[in-house]
């Protein structure tokens, strides 16, 4: 592992424990050169899933533009990042368990729906209004009808 501070190439572990999750490990080093410490996290990869798009694009799936994209939906909520994280991990888990290779980005939508429907009402309909591409008012007026 390579120190952020000096760039040294080795380091020694000093402590390693699971996180709260138990879906990865926190393991504190320490560098053999400068001797500074620092923290890295390790989570097991999972299979390589396969996201298939609305126009049959396929690419492979990212948590990280899963997570940007629920945060860009809470923008100027009071959600914490954290919450968000947990969301993402429940969402990827749930991919996970499905034991496919490829899966649609339809039901990557529908499970963060529901996963913002749970956390924040005004997310999820922001969140909806570009999922579901919203025609014209009236559904867009449907879908939070549809909320209530």
């Amino acid at each position: 592992m390579k120190c952020p501070y000096c760039g040294f190439i080795d380091s020694k572990v000093i402590d390693s424990r699971p996180t709260d999750g138990n879906e990865s490990i926190r393991r504190r080093r320490a560098c053999l050169s400068c001797e500074k410490r620092f923290t890295t996290y390790e989570r097991v990869e999972d299979q390589t899933i396969v996201v298939v798009k609305k126009d049959n694009r396929r690419e492979s799936f990212q948590r990280s533009k899963l997570l940007n994209s629920l945060i860009k939906s809470c923008e100027k909520r009071p959600i914490e990042v954290s919450v968000l994280e947990d969301a993402v991990d429940e969402i990827e888990r749930e991919i996970n368990h499905l034991n496919q290779k490829e899966i649609t980005s339809a039901y990557i939508g529908d499970l963060v729906m529901d996963k913002l429907k749970e956390i924040d009402k005004v997310a999820y309909v922001r969140f909806a209004s570009v999922y579901r591409e919203f025609e014209d008012v009236q559904s867009f007026a449907d879908e939070i009808e549809n909320l209530k």
